[in-house]
């Protein structure tokens, strides 16, 4: 790209047209009506060539920049389509802008631009196709104008547009002829190429025209005389066509670069602080695309040959119209900024104005107005079918990378993002070229005039003598055909005769036949009765017999349910003696563990104690314990190593009072001599005199003798 925005024309001399120049109004079918809805599109959504991007979201809108478009035809929903293209700095702004950053941030991976508001704070933009400065004119013509340019090869109308700040490449990514590198062609010259490449020169047509809208006046590139083409508008279709313009057909690629050559010669430019060859005007090209649709044939046959021929070729061919339309808009600018005076301020302000009449239609279309402003500019009028009718539209807004024109940068993305918002109706320009049909018929009708007048003469002739042969060939058959009737007749009067014979025999052995059988059939009906009968009274029989079966078990059940009442109550009954004595016997458990640990605590004790008596040796008894003590001594002495007597009755001897009393005693020896007279009957008598142990150990804690701890 070209530095100081890569505006530069391609060519300024005239050349002479290699293609032939007509005039006649550039007629288009019937727009439809496009309604959108305007909420957020899909933007990631891919498309077909002839459908383009339809966003799922939308529904319908009240109007369009069509107008009154049909509303009974069917299409296709579109999505005018946006592509984002920044330009790189030029030199210019190498050196002014060489300490601030870019203002804008491209992610082509994430379809998204960053706009710098400032050093800390961006805005994020999404758009179909986002493109670097670094993005060839081959890319940029393969993702935004390549399926608009096969859409129009397969019918449909087509719009590609350029829109942002002067100086930002509008014209170098659309007009560019690449004369000197082929790899800069712009999008009007790929689209051209891939169009002739497709189009056969025999049957089908290119014609092009193209115009610039200049201070509102719309004006021939091809003829500068004719400076005032008048825009006509169809009330009910809502089409419109240029009967001025200068329509010429292209047969090759080079009768288009010439053409293009002469139309950028009769442009607008004017050199200004943002571009020194700006554009002054809205550039239109357009290309008409008239093709026969081949391989159909007719929906009926015949067997002959000759009919099937006729039929085909009574059939008219089937041409598809589809119309491109590439719009290099003028740039937008700031006065102040441009540094335009006088005339060229006055151009200015023209190019606002109709940008600005655009981008009301946009927004109005956007946001399902009920009122498009259609009708307030003539640019508005022409791209009627491009906005909300049935092109299929795609728009490539321009950028720069100065923050400098930060402003002029934001306008131009949010006049993309309103586009996005906005959705076609395409509709397939198909129809019947009767007119060549007419011109072959004529000539088909001529020969056959001549050949009819020669076989009408031989044909009299022939039918003469024919008629002739057939006269006396009548009379011939007639004659035949009265002996063949007479003896025809007498032949099937006797073969009715001998069937009616016939039939009568038979009819009588199907009589008979037929009585036998009823006979046979009735006894054999008769016994199935009877048989039937048998099984019935069997099956009563057995019904009853089942019935009373099943009062039986009723009853049983009865029983049975009354039984298992009781047996659960008293189940209930022993679960609550169980569950009692699980009680007392845990109860009796505790009680048990207690008393053995006092028994062992006893002994522990006992043992203790006897173990202190050894250590202090024999001491004098007081004389209350010497009788008691003697009386258990001699006791177990006497008893020796055989059967000792019982603990009860060493304390019907003894008694319990006595040895208590001795562990009461004040002397300490006393106690300590009670102690072992305790420890021994303990020894004899464990599990009977438990219950003296306890109050011995009772009387231990009592009297002070024995400390636990």
């Amino acid at each position: 790209m070209a530095s100081g925005g890569g505006n530069n024309r391609n060519g300024t001399h005239r050349n002479s047209l290699k293609g032939t120049t007509t005039t006649s109004a550039a007629s288009t079918d019937k727009p439809l009506s496009v309604n959108s809805n305007p909420s957020k599109p899909a933007f990631k959504n891919k498309s077909s060539p002839l459908t383009g991007a339809s966003s799922g979201l939308r529904k319908s809108s009240p109007g369009s920049l069509g107008g009154g478009a049909a509303k009974d035809d069917a299409g296709v929903p579109g999505r005018v389509r946006v592509a984002v293209r920044l330009r790189p700095r030029n030199a210019e702004e190498s050196v002014a802008d060489a300490d601030f950053a870019d203002c804008v941030e491209l992610q082509p991976e994430l379809k998204r631009l960053k706009l710098r508001k400032n050093n800390w704070d961006t805005d994020t933009y999404e758009f179909d196709e986002v493109l670097t400065e670094f993005a060839s004119q081959k890319r940029v013509y393969e993702v935004a104008a390549k399926p608009v340019v096969e859409g129009v090869l397969d019918g449909y109308n087509g719009t590609i547009m350029a829109y942002g700040q002067t100086g930002t490449g509008k014209t170098y990514t659309l007009g560019r002829l690449g004369e000197e590198d082929t790899a800069n062609r712009g999008i009007m010259v790929r689209a051209m190429e891939d169009i002739l490449a497709e189009v056969s020169p025999e049957i089908d047509s290119v014609l092009v025209s193209y115009l610039q809208l200049y201070m509102e006046s719309l004006q021939d590139l091809l003829d500068p005389t004719n400076d005032n083409i008048s825009i006509v508008e169809e009330p009910k279709s809502g089409d419109v066509s240029l009967p001025g313009a200068t329509l010429v057909e292209i047969r090759d690629q080079q009768s288009f670069l010439e053409l293009l050559r002469l139309g950028e010669a009769h442009r607008h430019a004017a050199n200004t602080k943002l571009n020194t060859e700006s554009s002054r005007s809205h550039a239109l090209l357009m290309v008409h695309v008239k093709r026969t649709v081949k391989g159909r044939e007719p929906a009926h046959s015949s067997d002959n040959g000759n009919s099937t021929s006729m039929a085909r070729s009574l059939r008219p061919p089937l041409v598809r119209k589809g119309k491109l339309v590439v719009v290099d808009l003028a740039g937008s600018e700031r006065i102040d900024k441009s540094g335009s005076d006088g005339h060229t301020r006055e151009e200015a302000k023209s190019i606002n104005l109709s940008l600005s009449a655009l981008g009301k239609c946009i927004n109005a279309l956007a946001e399902n107005s009920a009122h498009v402003p259609v009708r307030d500019s003539k640019l508005t009028r022409l791209l009627r079918d491009s906005f909300g009718g049935t092109a299929r539209t795609s728009l490539v807004i321009t950028v720069g990378p100065s923050p400098r024109h930060r402003g002029e940068t934001a306008s131009t993305i949010m006049f993309g993002q309103r586009a996005m918002k906005v959705e076609n109706m395409l509709k397939l320009k198909e129809e019947f070229d009767y007119k060549s049909l007419a011109r072959r018929l004529d000539i088909q009708l001529d020969k056959l005039i001549m050949e009819h007048e020669r076989k009408q003469k031989a044909f009299e002739v022939e039918i003469e003598r024919i008629t002739a042969e057939a006269q006396n060939r009548i009379s011939e058959a007639e004659r035949n055909y009265a002996d063949a009737v007479e003896k025809e007749r007498l032949k099937y009067q006797k073969d009715y005769m001998e069937s009616i014979k016939k039939l009568e025999e038979k009819w009588m052995m199907n009589q008979q036949n037929q009585g036998n059988e009823r006979k046979e059939q009735m006894v054999h009906i008769a016994e199935e009765v009877a048989e039937v009968k048998k099984l019935l009274s069997k099956e009563t029989s057995l019904r009853k017999a089942a019935e009373e079966e099943v009062d039986n078990l009723k009853s049983q059940l009865a029983q049975l349910k009354m039984s298992e009442a009781l047996a659960n109550s008293e189940i209930l009954k022993l679960q609550k003696m169980v569950e009692d004595e699980v009680c007392q016997k845990e109860k009796l458990e505790g009680e048990i563990s207690m008393l053995q640990s006092q028994l062992l605590h006893l002994s522990f004790e006992a043992d203790e104690t006897r173990k202190r008596l050894d250590r202090g040796g024999p001491g004098k008894v007081p004389g209350g314990l010497d009788s008691p003590v003697s009386q258990v001594r001699s006791q177990l002495k006497d008893s020796g190593n055989g059967e000792k007597a019982s603990v009860a009755k060493l304390f019907e001897q003894v008694g319990l009072q006595k040895i208590l009393s001795l562990l009461e005693a004040e002397d300490a020896d006393v106690r300590i001599h009670a102690v072992k007279v305790v420890a021994n009957l303990a020894a004899e008598g464990c599990c009977m005199f438990s219950g003296f142990s306890h109050l011995v150990e009772s009387n231990f804690s009592m009297s002070g003798i024995f400390n636990p701890t």
